[in-house]
Order: structure tokens, then C-alpha cells, then sequence
């Protein structure tokens, strides 16, 4: 009789095998589950957990955060702050030699603070920020390079759909994950900036040595234009870290004051209201799939034994855990150059997690190093998929994209190294919440 590992075992096979013939990544999931538990229990169980697990998963209170910060994000999408946020940082660093490259990521940055996605932030910077460098002869694929790479700082810095996903898999607490996330995405956006200043002097035929711009000051009214985000950040992340909201509430604050805000500086039309409704409704339903799906596939793992198999082989060899952790992190790089983050986080978070948790490691800075991995592959060809859209709403070509996104590929790379060696970049912040 077959053990309940092969059937473990023999379960993902044939989830990837699914994925590469193109079937949806949640539905492979589900599939596998269904089959895999009719195996290990009875057809009639696999049945009753396919129709009560879908709305049980879908209901978990804490997982209702999720909805709210997406839409939180759609709303100010829509109000276009994306452009007023560029303007500000444009007149801040605009002088120097890359400086509208550095604004690109600096908007990003903050944008990504009130975004929760990478896509939606590498679309509302780059729809601005390209242009503007055109009109000073930045190389379009430096331009491209800085939008697609800003973008992805939207899943590591709260609020961040990805880091909510980690925190639903792995059972960590939401509100922790997405503090740790904070360090780490401050971090990684001076890294970048700093990246830009060393690409534009080693090669100086990138950008100009200054904008023909004029000597413009920040003003009043340019901060009238994009202080709802900031407010709004610290309104909602920073009462999740006081112990004053939880994660759901604060997505409820920050989705509330988003709406109230742009309608009363008349940023948010009728039409810009629906557009962001329907925009969130179409995340969500793809999200909470690929979530019923990951959390599906992992209690069929579970009913396995295939992780408590491989955290016990794993813990019994003679190597160091670092090395066990590049392995992983290889694995992570290989599958970002062929599949999409979010579905990559679903499939391996419940193979990897206990794995990491037998070593030793933090459950919640593993899930900050996940999303810089993650990054990697929102940028690297041939899937790409920030890369792809960014080149897609630039109009700039793909493979002058993919091009521009190798020193920030590598500065990502960089970041990674350094929240493994200083764990506490990632752990500090949650351990002082109330």
C-alpha cells in the first residue's frame, strides 16, 4: 500500500504538472487536495472538506483585512495621488545627476505604504514617473528599470496583501507580519536609491548630470496634495503597532479615511468610485481563491506527513541550516522565473515553513525574507510580471526592461543578505507590539 508521503509527494507533482498546462494555480491546488485526501481518507471526506473548507477559510475574521487594505489602495489609486507623490519627490531630488530616477523610487516607496500591491504601485509610478524622465533623456530602460523595481516594494512595505497571505499559511500573526515588514522596506528602498546614484556615475550617459528644470520648492500646496497618504499610514499601521486597532480594523480605518478623504478634496469621481470598487472585487476574488487553495493544498500536505518527513530529514543532516536556507531561496529564484509570486508563496509556504521553524528560525522574518525573493521574481524573465506590466504601460520594450532591472536585481539580492544576517531588522518592530 502506498505510504502517505508518496501520496504526498506524488500530490505536488502533479499540481506543477497541472500549473504547466496552464491550469489556474488555485484550481491545481483544490484539485490535488480533493484527490489527494480521497486517497488518504475516503472520497465522501474529500467531498464534505471541498464544500465546507471554500466558505470556512472565506470567513475567517482576521483574513477580512485583506479586502479592506486592497481597496484602501484602489481608492487612492484612482484619485491619481500616484502623480502628486512623484511631483513632491521630483522637486526634492530633481537636481542631482538621477534624481528623477531616485523620485521614481521614493514615490513608490511611500505609495507602496498605502498600495499592499505591486502591480497597482509599479502602474500608478510608472504611468507618471517614465514620461517625465523621457523629457529629460533618461535611458527608458533605467526609467522603466526604477518603476518596476519601486513597484515591487508594494508587497514588502505594510500594508501588504503578501505579508497577510504569509501571516493566513503560516497561522503568524497578521499584525506582526506586516510590522516587520516596515524595517526592511525602508531599507531596501535607500539600497535602490543608492543603486541609481552608483549606475548614473559609473555610466553617466544614463540620465543628465541635472534637470533644466526650475529651482522649484516644496510648498504648501504640493504638500496639500499628499499628505492623505502619510496620514492615513500612520493612522492605520501605526495603531495596529500601538495595539490600538487590530489588522482588521485598521484596514476598515484606512479604507474609510482613503474614501472620505479624496471625496472631500474632490480627487474621487462617481466613476472613479465604481472603477476602484470594481478594480478590488476583481484582487479579492483572485486573492481568496488562491488562498482556499493554498490552505487547502497545505492540510492535505499536513494530512501527509510529507513536511514532518522533510523537516525530520532535514534536522538529522550534518549542514548548516544557512545553507538549508539557499537551498530554499534557489528554489524561490527558479520558480520566480516561470510562475507568479503569489502563487509561488501558496504552493511552497506549507512544504518550506515547517522545515524553517525546525531549524530554528523566526517564522515572521522568514516571511519578510519570502517577499525579497518574491521581488526577485516580479522582475526576472521570462514571466516577470511587474516587469512585463511595466513595460506594457510604458510603451518601453520588454527586454530593455529586464535590462534596467538587473543592478536593482542584484541590490534586492543585497537586501536579502543583509535581513539574514541582522534578523532583527525584521523582528524588532514586532516584538514591541502592544
Amino acid at each position: 500500500m502506498i505510504s502517505p508521503e508518496a501520496v504526498g509527494f506524488f500530490g505536488v507533482i502533479l499540481m506543477l504538472a497541472m500549473i504547466a498546462i496552464r491550469v489556474p494555480v488555485a484550481i491545481a491546488m483544490i484539485a490535488v487536495s480533493v484527490l489527494g485526501t480521497s486517497i488518504l481518507v475516503s472520497p465522501s471526506a474529500a467531498l464534505l472538506k471541498l464544500g465546507g473548507d471554500a466558505f470556512a477559510y472565506s470567513k475567517i475574521y482576521t483574513l477580512s483585512v485583506m479586502p479592506l487594505f486592497i481597496m484602501m489602495g484602489a481608492f487612492l489609486s484612482q484619485a491619481r495621488l500616484g502623480g502628486a507623490l512623484y511631483e513632491l519627490f521630483d522637486t526634492l531630488l530633481g537636481k542631482i545627476r538621477g534624481g528623477l530616477a531616485m523620485a521614481t523610487i521614493a514615490a513608490s516607496a511611500l505609495f507602496a505604504a498605502v498600495s499592499g500591491s505591486a502591480i497597482a504601485t509599479a502602474t500608478t509610478i510608472a504611468s507618471v514617473s517614465v514620461d517625465e524622465m523621457r523629457k529629460y533623456d533618461y535611458d527608458e530602460g533605467l526609467a522603466a528599470g526604477c518603476a518596476a523595481v519601486g513597484g515591487t516594494l508594494g508587497i514588502l512595505i505594510p500594508p501588504s496583501s503578501t505579508l497577510v497571505l504569509y501571516g493566513a499559511l503560516t497561522e503568524e500573526t497578521i499584525g506582526g507580519c506586516l510590522i516587520a515588514g516596515i524595517i526592511p522596506g525602508i531599507l531596501t528602498a535607500i539600497l535602490l536609491m543608492i543603486t541609481v546614484y552608483i549606475v548614473v556615475m559609473k555610466n553617466p550617459s544614463l540620465a543628465p548630470a541635472v534637470s533644466t528644470k526650475e529651482n522649484k520648492k516644496v510648498t504648501w500646496q504640493l504638500i496639500k496634495k499628499v499628505w492623505v497618504i502619510p496620514t492615513i499610514f500612520f493612522i492605520s499601521i501605526g495603531g495596529i503597532y500601538l495595539g490600538v486597532f487590530t489588522p482588521t480594523e485598521a484596514g476598515a480605518v484606512g479604507a474609510f479615511l482613503a474614501l472620505v478623504l479624496t471625496v472631500i478634496q474632490r480627487k474621487l469621481s462617481w466613476k472613479d468610485f465604481w472603477e476602484a470598487m470594481n478594480q478590488s472585487a476583481k484582487i479579492n476574488s483572485m486573492t481568496f481563491l488562491v488562498l482556499i487553495g493554498g490552505l487547502m493544498f497545505g492540510r492535505f500536505l499536513t494530512l501527509s506527513r510529507l513536511p514532518l518527513h522533510l523537516s525530520n530529514f532535514v534536522t538529522t543532516l550534518d549542514i548548516n541550516r544557512y545553507l538549508v536556507l539557499a537551498v530554499i531561496f534557489a528554489i524561490y529564484f527558479i520558480l520566480g522565473c516561470i510562475m507568479d509570486g503569489m502563487a509561488i508563496l501558496a504552493i511552497m509556504t506549507p512544504v518550506v515553513y515547517p522545515i524553517i521553524r525546525s531549524l530554528g528560525f523566526n517564522g515572521i522574518w522568514f516571511g519578510v525574507l519570502t517577499v525579497l525573493m518574491l521581488n526577485i521574481g516580479l522582475l526576472t524573465p521570462p514571466v516577470g510580471v511587474v516587469s512585463l506590466v511595466t513595460a506594457s504601460i510604458t510603451k518601453v520594450p520588454p527586454m530593455k526592461v529586464f535590462k534596467g532591472v538587473v543592478p536593482f536585481w542584484i541590490t534586492l539580492i543585497v537586501a536579502s543578505i543583509i535581513v539574514i544576517a541582522f534578523p532583527q531588522l525584521a523582528t524588532f518592530l514586532p516584538s514591541l507590539m502592544k
